[in-house]
């Protein structure tokens, strides 16, 4: 190995012995490139980008893809916009995340251990809703397919939870960046399938003499879909259970409540104190942008005429490639120079790709200018994804990972989609160009956070303190 330099970059918080939180920067040894790039060989770092592709099939199919199919139904856009909302599941799974970070499932959890149980436990409740979502038609009846969204979206979030903690167990802080880039990018490949592939699939299903809109090209499409979390399973299967802390059973249920759920949150405000209002507020909008946004995507690409093949191709296969190099360099970037200048750099990245979707509304229907923009756009979320799950999973502490880190995200995700719920009404009200614009200014109050956290965390303030 070569010589490493020190660097003081990026705030972290370890527990010691006595189990209190101490100050120590992750970044403390500057990695060469050649040793930075050797962790994402490592099995750990595989077997997160196979599970990176069960996380993120689900989450396209019920927020992404489905918008496509409804509007194609001819949904509207408001109707759309609301059952964004279905979306809230991931942002309240902070409610059951202590049953998923203590509870044993009987039988499963002998068996498997209690990360890999819960996580089966989840695929088979994905694979059940996307089957049910499957013989059902939106324009036919839209209530069935809401349904078996929501348990779609439930089973996600649950599988979220336990991946988290999961991949949050399975390697020090030194290696979370990379792990992190290891889960987006099999994440953004099950988007790619998610996406790309579902829109291929019904393309290909739909007879010559058809209409715009064929029921059973969907149906397809989504059963092929249910057949792809396989992946997940056989990599829950085949992978071995994280070392984990031997915990004491509970003298009482008062003691078990007191230590499964009220406990994480209490862990967590006495560790950061005052400090933990900034670092929520960061969390709750960080990604404000992009999620609104990300709602009316596909009925904007159906509104602007672009086919299925089109869509496929570019928003799809060559944007989510693009988010795999932002991720990439993400993870990278944060190792070597720190999470907080990363995180910054994303959040003005997403917030001014926004405006390029503004101009592309008043541009027309043009393939090489989709290109154009959702290059910078896919290449700026991918650095932002990249560096926050990292920053997210050095929050947390590793007795309480899968609780602790099931709030801090779904914090993330509670105002946004709260928010792109009214994204369709706000559309037929002002127009797609004045929308786009909206979200990029939403951006503006993440980078003053931002500078406050930078602030909080340099050496003058801390040693104030």
């Amino acid at each position: 190995m070569s010589a490493s330099v020190p660097v003081g970059d990026t705030p972290t918080f370890h527990s010691n012995q006595a189990g209190r939180m101490i100050f120590r920067n992750s970044s403390t040894l500057r990695h060469s490139w050649a040793d930075t790039l050797k962790v994402y060989r490592e099995p750990a770092t595989v077997r997160m980008l196979l599970l990176g592709f069960s996380a993120g099939l689900p989450l396209m199919l019920v927020l992404g893809t489905l918008s496509f199919w409804l509007r194609e139904a001819g949904i509207d856009r408001s109707t759309i916009g609301y059952l964004s909302w279905v979306g809230l599941a991931y942002a309240f799974k902070w409610a059951w995340a202590p049953l998923v970070d203590r509870m044993p499932i009987p039988f499963l959890t002998r068996w498997l251990g209690r990360r890999r149980s819960w996580l089966l436990l989840s695929q088979g409740a994905i694979i059940a809703g996307l089957i049910g979502m499957a013989f059902n038609d939106p324009r036919l009846d839209l209530q069935p397919v809401v349904w078996c969204a929501l348990l779609v979206a439930f089973g996600s979030a649950t599988q979220d939870i336990a991946l988290d903690a999961f991949r949050i167990e399975s390697a020090d802080i030194d290696r979370q960046a990379a792990l992190a880039a290891g889960y987006q990018t099999g994440y953004r490949l099950a988007m790619i399938w998610a996406g790309a592939g579902v829109l291929w699939i019904a393309a290909r299903a739909e007879v010559i003499d058809g209409g715009t809109y064929q029921a059973g090209a969907w149906h397809i499409a989504y059963l092929a879909m249910a057949a792809s979390m396989a992946v997940g399973v056989l990599t829950v299967l085949f992978s071995t259970e994280p070392v984990r802390r031997i915990l004491p059973p509970a003298r009482n249920a008062a003691a078990w409540l007191d230590d499964v759920v009220i406990g994480p949150f209490r862990d967590f405000i006495l560790r950061y104190r005052w400090q933990a209002v900034l670092i929520l507020a960061l969390i709750a909008i960080y990604r404000i942008s992009d999620v609104v946004m990300g709602i009316m995507a596909n009925p904007f690409y159906v509104d602007m005429g672009y086919s299925k093949d089109e869509v496929a191709a570019v928003t799809k296969i060559f944007g989510i490639v693009m988010t795999l190099l932002g991720a990439f360099i993400g993870g990278a970037l944060s190792m070597r120079f720190g999470m907080m200048r990363i995180l910054t750099l994303g959040a003005v990245l997403s917030s001014a790709s926004n405006l390029l979707f503004a101009w592309l509304a008043g541009h027309g229907h043009d393939v090489s200018m989709l290109v154009l923009v959702i290059s910078a756009d896919n290449l700026a979320g991918g650095i932002a994804s990249a560096a926050f799950i990292a920053y997210l999973s050095s929050l947390t502490n590793i007795d309480y990972s899968a609780t602790q880190y099931a709030l801090l995200s779904s914090m993330m995700l509670l105002l946004p989609k709260f928010l792109a719920g009214y994204s369709g009404t706000y559309v037929d009200a002002y127009g797609y160009s004045n929308f786009f614009i909206a979200t990029a200014l939403l951006g503006l109050p993440v980078i003053i956070l931002l500078w406050l956290a930078a602030r909080m965390h340099s050496p003058a303030v801390r040693s104030a303190q």
